[in-house]
């Protein structure tokens, strides 16, 4: 083991305390941190007894993204299992609505020599993908050692995470140079990787574009939209923290006597929160887990619901792209896309830098600079019919054009499994 991989494990267990402080903290809003708890340093109750292939997940974007790559393999390796696991709650929910009982799921544990060597141990896996932005140099070298082919897909690096990452100097290097090869998402992150030391490297596009959009919940979304009014609706999809305080101040400095305002939180611990930012603001609420038709003098719809996305998107006129209002980087604008949606966004992009690029350049997503311009683009937008219909149909020409990234992975993958 290297002087910086001991000094990085030593970090690690001194820091043991704060990880398990971290876990009961959140557990407040989400008891479900507190379940499964062994696998997180290794221990599992069950093993598998065909050979395995693994894909490393964190949370539910990671999921989302990996859904299409996970059919490929399940149909182009019937005879193997295939272990998901996951970081977080939600993206372990994320990944039973999704898969249910096709996949195999647990927790990765904490990057600890013993643990990752237990987790290797009980599963046994023949080959090993981590989704986007996950490097573990403990897993990396006890992948090694086991001879186990550990590739980082989809991979993605923003300059903001490279200098993080140099910071790290050789022990960022080595993890690198550790992997079987790297699929990135797309020349700048390529580049970024190798200047890091990264030595195999393949640009394979956005497993995001693969995005099949479920017919059910287009139908359940349209069917929504009939019960909702002729009124306009309004999404504000995957917001994140301070950004729904701005949505509904400007929302309110608007006259939108004809328009729904539907917020749906990223993080479902958040949706009291928001819930109580709406009241606190005047405006009429409803829930979607109540499960009631939409009143007519219902001002916001909160989208207190999971696993709902393509429903909101399908029901929707206007989509504002929630994390690039603040600097959280944007979620993925991809979906909105490929169900015809208007898309409008904010600055804050660097996590879909080049999808956002190229969304804005084909007339897919409209750039605007601050939440207040935001809802005044929406408004204006749902009342030209004409300019609102030439958005979406750039937005699915252009989700079309960039697909294929699934079948280039599966092509890196070694010719012996």
């Amino acid at each position: 083991m290297s002087l910086q991989r001991r000094l990085y494990t030593l970090a690690l267990w001194l820091a043991l305390p704060l990880l398990l402080l971290r876990l009961l903290w959140r557990a407040r809003r989400q008891p479900a941190y507190l379940e499964h708890l062994p696998e997180r340093f290794g221990v599992y109750r069950s093993r598998l007894d065909v050979p395995c292939l693994w894909i490393h997940a964190v949370s539910v974007g990671e999921t989302r993204a990996a859904e299409p790559l996970i059919h490929a393999l399940l149909a182009r390796y019937p005879g193997h299992r295939l272990l998901l696991t996951h970081m977080t709650p939600t993206g372990r929910e994320t990944g039973a609505v999704l898969f249910g009982g096709s996949v195999t799921q647990c927790y990765l544990p904490y990057d600890y020599p013993g643990a990752m060597a237990r987790f290797l141990s009980q599963f046994r896996p023949q080959l090993g993908l981590l989704m986007e932005t996950e490097l573990w140099p403990n897993l990396v070298a006890q992948a090694a050692a086991s001879g186990i082919p550990l590739l980082l897909v989809n991979a993605r690096l923003s300059e903001r995470s490279a200098r993080g990452y140099r910071r790290a100097g050789a022990l960022a290097r080595d993890a690198l140079r550790g992997l079987y090869g790297i699929t990135a998402q797309t020349e700048a992150d390529a580049r970024r990787l190798r200047e890091l030391g990264a030595e195999r490297v393949t640009v394979t596009g956005n497993l995001k574009f693969e995005v099949e959009v479920p017919a059910q919940d287009v139908a359940r979304g349209a069917a929504w939209r009939k019960t909702a009014g002729a009124r306009p609706v309004i999404l504000a999809a995957s917001t994140r923290e301070g950004e729904e305080a701005l949505l509904l101040d400007a929302w309110r400095a608007q006259p939108h006597d004809a328009a729904l305002l539907v917020i749906v939180p990223r993080h479902p611990q958040r949706f009291d929160e928001v819930a109580a930012l709406v009241a606190a603001r005047g405006l009429r609420l409803q829930r979607r887990s109540e499960g009631l038709q939409v009143g007519a003098g219902t001002e916001v719809l909160l989208g207190d619901s999971l696993g709902e996305m393509y429903f909101y998107y399908a029901a929707c006129d206007v989509a504002l792209l929630g994390g690039s209002f603040l600097p959280y980087g944007a979620q993925n604008l991809i979906e909105p896309c490929a169900l015809g949606k208007a898309v409008v966004i904010g600055p804050s992009t660097y996590n879909f830098a080049e999808a956002a690029a190229a969304a804005i350049a084909a007339g897919a997503a409209m750039p605007v600079e601050d939440l207040a311009r935001a809802v005044d683009t929406a408004l204006r937008l749902v009342g030209e019919p004409q300019r609102l219909a030439a958005c979406g149909a750039a937005g699915q020409g252009f989700a079309a054009a960039h697909r294929g990234a699934a079948e280039r992975i599966l092509g890196q993958l070694p010719d012996s499994l």
